[in-house]
């Protein structure tokens, strides 16, 4: 197998980790443990609250050691959380607090390998970002989808058993990464970590951000979508399956496979129509009517109809979370892509804990459909601000406009 090949493979070990884990975690506090709203956005925010210090500090040491050494430690470190948390389920010593511990440690590894895996992207793209961009989110969101399948089943198996199966898929992939070769992109080596140099480096691409008016308004969206799309996934959701549904982890997994079918229906059709030169258009549009396809999931209508909202909104989000990747991986500075990953991830991930704890709080005094529809209207405001006062709808990578 070439780079590529590897590459793929070890995200997709990744992202198959990940399916389980949204289910399984989700699964976990709000199911097995029988936790209050607050308190399961409270554990959704300290798994993301990882992102706001290290995500950054991710790029950064990916761009100055290379990224594949800080994938290959971060999944590890991953892998290990997993089985430890499998012990603990194992030999009963399972609790709220060793949930917390378990979302840290993941929201570490995760703030490490994000940025790097993204830097990676383009040493292997062979000069056609935007279409390996759609095929890794096509690869992230099928195999993810096999996650949610996989982790349906812990309501009969036991989470021991999809932990370790969720390990072992983590360790794979830290095999694929090693097994990766890319090209040397005049990275600074350095015989230590250093906090000025990391400093140093951080700001470099915070300048770099600012200076691009087209990825300032991504950075901008993607903070937003971290506090209301993230937030209602995380928490809502699930205590939306729970309150009105009286879900399971099965009722949990088909919920998350309608919006993983979504974002691959979507992703596919992009692969066949080609690459899209109005991107901040086509991204701008997926938010709003994802928003608007979010808010129909807060109506309360049926189960079915749950499934259906949340599918059209995944399909929306095949849209923005490609566009939006493909603007910043296209605008970024070869020698800073992996920070400029960092801050894109960051507005991402950095904006979750928030989203997660204000949408844990407002369902626990509002109760969730309304906090579903306030977080849908949220969004749909910025976006209409982010359309009307900037210039990310008129940007146009149109080569032949360009030549």
């Amino acid at each position: 197998m070439d780079a590529r090949h590897y590459y793929f493979l070890g995200t997709g070990s990744w992202f198959f980790s990940h399916g389980i884990q949204t289910v399984i975690f989700a699964w976990l506090v709000t199911i097995v443990l029988r936790e209050s709203p607050d308190m399961v956005g409270i554990a959704q925010m300290t798994f993301l609250a990882p992102a706001m210090v290290l995500m950054l500090v991710g790029g950064s040491l990916a761009d100055q050691y290379g990224g594949r050494p800080v994938v290959i430690g971060g999944q590890m470190l991953a892998a290990v959380a997993v089985f430890l948390l499998a012990v603990c389920i194992a030999l009963d010593r399972f609790t709220y607090t060793v949930l917390l511990l378990f979302a840290i440690t993941m929201g570490c590894a995760q703030a490490l390998v994000t940025p790097a895996r993204d830097g990676l992207l383009a040493l292997v793209a062979e000069g056609r970002i935007q279409r390996r961009v759609v095929q890794a989110s096509l690869i992230q969101f099928a195999v993810q989808m096999l996650g949610f399948v996989a982790a349906s089943y812990a309501d009969r198996t036991g989470a021991t058993v999809i932990l370790l199966l969720q390990c072992l898929a983590l360790v794979l992939g830290v095999l694929a990464f090693t097994r990766l070769t890319v090209p040397d992109v005049g990275r600074t080596r350095e015989t230590g970590v250093s906090l000025v140099s990391i400093l140093t480096s951080i700001g470099i691409g915070l300048q770099t951000v600012r200076s691009s008016r087209a990825m300032l308004m991504v950075v901008a969206l993607n903070c937003a979508m971290g506090m209301f799309f993230m937030g209602s996934y995380m928490v809502t959701v699930p205590l939306l399956v729970r309150e009105l549904y009286d879900g399971t982890s099965a009722e949990l997994a088909w919920v998350n496979t309608a919006n993983a079918v979504g974002l691959v229906m979507t992703i596919f059709f992009l692969l066949q129509f080609g690459d899209i030169y109005r991107q901040g258009r086509a991204l701008i549009v997926a938010h709003g009517a994802g928003a608007i396809a979010l808010a129909s999931a807060a109506l309360g209508i049926g189960f079915p109809a749950l499934v259906a909202s949340v599918f059209l909104w995944g399909m929306c989000g095949g849209i923005g979370m490609t566009m939006s990747r493909t603007i910043m991986q296209e605008q970024a500075p070869s020698d800073q892509r992996a920070r400029i990953m960092g801050f894109f991830s960051f507005s991402f991930m950095g904006a979750g804990p928030v989203g997660a704890l204000g949408n844990g709080y407002m369902a626990s005094w509002m109760g969730a459909s309304t906090a579903l529809m306030l977080s849908s209207a949220a969004m749909f405001c910025v976006v209409v601000i982010v359309a009307t006062r900037s210039d990310l709808w008129k940007l146009d990578t149109d080569p032949r406009k360009h030549a």
